[in-house]
């Protein structure tokens, strides 16, 4: 019997227990759920920015945090609804705001923002603004979404030629083989070509990796990617081996130079299941980032206007350098990279350092308006404080 009783009590403290523990919770619970709305309106939209790192998004009885506001340090939160909300006895005013692509919406107090400028891009599909000192996004849209880029992909490679040369007179001297008639083919089609190999004749690292650059040429990026890697194939899978070094989840490649698979056929150089590289803005921006800080030859290399390569005019498609269009002093762009197939539409990735800011590197792809909506991008990146160097 003193056994069983002491059985008992301790079933009923157990008992005790859950029912305190559960009472706790309810309570917790009950407490997040006091804010009722007294009224609501509707309220013409209105762009807001952040006042500080305090603060958060809610569902409108704040019973669930949707996002704290210091997580999202540049985006532009659009309002369209006003309510005010009761909490206890203490009344509020609070927002109704979403984020440029909708992905993140509910209710924040009205304290938390400040009335800031609307900024979007019509034409690009895809975009982003980067800090280039912090890696940190300023402005995005859809920049997590991979897509394809053309030949804006040259920037890996690009990097991996210059990872293999190393700042080697000698690497850069070397002859690269261009026999290939696939290659020699290619070369030779105004649509997927742009620097001619001549039957027979010899081309350097340096060269190449000039008419790739500038003149974009496909077949010289494909030939310096044999040079690296040994093959076409192995060359694509060193690049993806870079790509997942660097923890780019949005990135996967399949051609050295941004072509389709469904033009690279033709000439024998088709690769993997997939049509076209498939990278992310945000990862391109990084690509970019990441060639800028180890190999900074590139910004000179690649603001160069236009330069002839043994006896060919390689001329830089970037119309936002000096002498050009859509050059801006103030923006000071010294690179880096167009791109351009029917599928991937315009693609440019710019940078710049406007002076006492940090450098941005901007990214658009399947742009309609590529230079002017970089500019536009680019001024408005710079408009942010944290920009500031």
């Amino acid at each position: 019997m003193r056994k069983s009783g002491k059985t008992t009590w301790l079933v009923l403290a157990l008992v005790f227990v859950f029912t305190l523990g559960a009472g706790m919770s309810m309570q917790v619970t009950a407490q997040a759920a006091s804010y009722t709305t007294v009224s609501t309106s509707n309220m013409t939209k209105t762009a807001y920015h952040k006042t500080s790192t305090a603060g958060a998004i809610y569902n409108q009885t704040h019973t669930k945090k949707i996002a704290a506001l210091k997580t999202y340090p540049n985006t532009t939160w659009y309002a369209t609804q006003k309510a005010t909300l009761q909490h206890g006895t203490t009344k509020g005013i609070y927002y109704y705001v979403s984020n440029s692509g909708g992905t993140v919406k509910g209710w924040v107090w009205h304290g938390y923002l400040t009335k800031g400028k609307a900024f979007s891009l019509k034409y690009a599909k895809n975009a982003i603004a980067m800090d280039y000192t912090t890696g940190k996004a300023v402005w995005s849209k859809s920049a997590n979404t991979a897509r394809p880029i053309a030949s804006v992909s040259k920037l890996m490679t690009l990097y991996l030629v210059l990872k293999k040369v190393d700042g080697s007179a000698t690497a850069w001297n070397q002859v690269v083989d261009t026999s290939s008639k696939g290659l020699i083919a290619m070369s030779k089609s105004s649509a997927c070509g742009g620097f001619v190999f001549q039957t027979g004749h010899k081309y350097t690292v340096k060269q190449l990796y000039d008419a790739a650059l500038l003149d974009s040429s496909n077949n010289a990026a494909i030939a310096l990617g044999k040079w690296v890697a040994g093959s076409n194939a192995k060359f694509i899978q060193q690049m993806n081996a870079q790509a997942k070094s660097w923890n780019l989840g949005k990135a996967s490649f399949v051609s050295a130079s941004g072509l389709e698979n469904s033009d690279l056929k033709t000439y024998g150089y088709s690769y993997g299941s997939a049509n076209a590289n498939m990278v992310s803005a945000k990862d391109v921006a990084l690509i970019a980032r990441h060639l800028i800080q180890d190999y900074p030859q590139i910004l000179t290399d690649g603001s160069v206007g236009s330069k002839y390569v043994d006896g060919q005019l390689c001329y830089n498609y970037n119309n936002m350098l000096s002498g050009r269009k859509y050059y801006q002093a103030s923006l000071k762009v010294d690179g880096l990279k167009t791109g351009y197939t029917p599928l991937a539409g315009y693609c440019f990735v710019g940078t710049g350092q406007m002076a006492g800011k940090h450098r941005v590197i901007t990214v658009v792809l399947h742009d309609e308006n590529e230079f002017t909506e970089t500019q536009s991008l680019m001024k408005y990146a710079y408009s942010f404080s944290s920009m500031a160097s």
